[in-house]
């Protein structure tokens, strides 16, 4: 009788979420048993009221923790609740093929982050949904529309202090014990299913930070020996500012216009390819957070970024970055670089010499084994960088980046 029962089970719902012509699929099942559901009719079904009556109450485990359900039947909503909450990057997983794993992954990499309690409410009339995402103090609503072959889901979340944005990580962030934070933050996102197409336009107004002590880094010694005392004019510093920062002198530790192109290029890709960080940010990776890759590492990067533009200024913190970037195996800071590159000082460095060691920044490991394997540079990207000297006339910068083709490049040994 029961083996009966589950059967007839089986093939009623196979009947009810069986996929419609062209509608989006996903495969459900545990073992063996497999089946074929049209997502659209999953969606319909979890949110119908008479289903819902039947989780209300209800937990159900997933990769990002406990799910607990409630129904409200006064508004006809659907709360989901997940506390703690894991959200996790990865192809794997998630409705779609992955879909929303893929679009996470630009987000997260391939690190999880944890937040304590969020809630996801959800309404449906029709094909239209409705709802409100709540994390700590942030609340956003979002709206959606449910079509055969498509999610589209649309969240507005208005200005909020930044320190609440801060305090859904408190417990993973000891800096936030000290810090005083200003400001504001506001974001919209647009999230399209299966494709897993992510869209988010942040907003950051009035970001300050105090209370890190970064002050007392203004006498910093550099951990790679003898400094090369380089000033913002010297032909390295300006190219080290074509290369990894080229809004410098123009952004407060964070540049918006490249986190936010870092993002798209990171999601359309479903792996980090492009970092988005600032010299300040990269400072403060070298000196003090690490170079894990996590969510949790950049928002620590942010703050001492953003602290370190106002209690050391721009010449210090590029001097800093000078004197303590990699260069290669074993190899950091620029007077290093150049006496091991081209046995010079970093201050009598030549304009072409200049700019090849800036372009090694972007990938310093590989630069330089290339070019002592090979005895060749990557050109291009040393054109590029000689093209984007900001304060250097255009046709210098013309003439510098056709002059690379002609240079006979010493293969240098590596460093062990």
């Amino acid at each position: 009788g029961v083996t009966i029962a589950l059967a007839a089970l089986f093939f009623v719902a196979k009947a009810t979420l069986a996929p419609l012509p062209d509608e989006w699929t996903t495969e459900l099942g545990a073992g063996p048993v497999r089946v074929q559901a049209g997502v659209p009719s999953l969606i319909r079904l979890g949110t119908a009221p008479w289903f819902a009556r039947l989780m209300d109450g209800r937990s159900v485990p997933t990769r990002a923790g406990v799910l607990r359900l409630r129904w409200t039947e006064a508004s006809q909503t659907l709360t989901v609740r997940c506390m703690p909450c894991e959200l996790q990057g990865g192809r794997k997983g998630g409705p779609g093929g992955g879909a929303l794993g893929q679009a996470l992954t630009g987000v997260l990499g391939d690190q999880a982050l944890q937040i304590d309690d969020l809630q996801f409410s959800i309404r449906r009339v029709g094909m239209h949904l409705s709802g409100e995402l709540r994390a700590g103090a942030l609340t956003a609503p979002w709206k959606g529309e449910l079509q055969r072959q498509r999610l589209t889901v649309q969240l507005d979340l208005a200005p909020v202090p930044m320190a609440h944005a801060y305090a859904l990580f408190a417990y993973q962030i000891p800096e936030l014990s000290t810090a005083q934070i200003e400001g504001t933050f506001a974001m919209s996102a647009q999230l399209s299913l299966p494709t897993g197409s992510l869209q988010i336009v942040p907003q950051i107004e009035g970001f300050r930070v105090s209370g890190l002590g970064t002050e007392a880094l203004v006498n910093t010694r550099s951990s790679c020996g003898r400094s090369s005392r380089l000033n913002t004019e010297s032909w390295l510093a300006r190219a080290v500012i074509a290369a990894e920062d080229q809004r410098f002198f123009e952004h407060t530790g964070f540049d918006m216009v490249e986190l936010t192109a870092s993002f798209a290029k990171n999601q359309r890709s479903a792996q980090i390819e492009r970092g988005g960080s600032t010299l300040s940010q990269q400072l403060a990776k070298l000196l003090v957070t690490g170079g894990a890759r996590s969510p949790v590492r950049k928002l620590r990067e942010l703050l001492y970024a953003v602290e370190m533009e106002d209690t050391l200024g721009k010449a210090r913190v590029l001097r800093l970055y000078l004197d303590n970037a990699p260069w290669g195996p074993g190899l950091c800071g620029a007077e290093a670089a150049a006496q091991h590159y081209f046995g010079v000082s970093a201050r009598k460095l030549e304009p072409h010499q200049a700019v090849w060691l800036a372009a090694m920044l972007h990938n310093p490991g590989a630069e330089a084994e290339r070019w002592a394997r090979s005895g060749e540079i990557n050109v291009e990207r040393a054109q590029w960088v000689a093209k984007g000297l900001r304060t250097v006339p255009r046709a210098e910068r013309q003439a510098l980046a056709e002059s690379l083709l002609l240079v006979q490049w010493n293969t240098p040994a590596l460093k062990q």
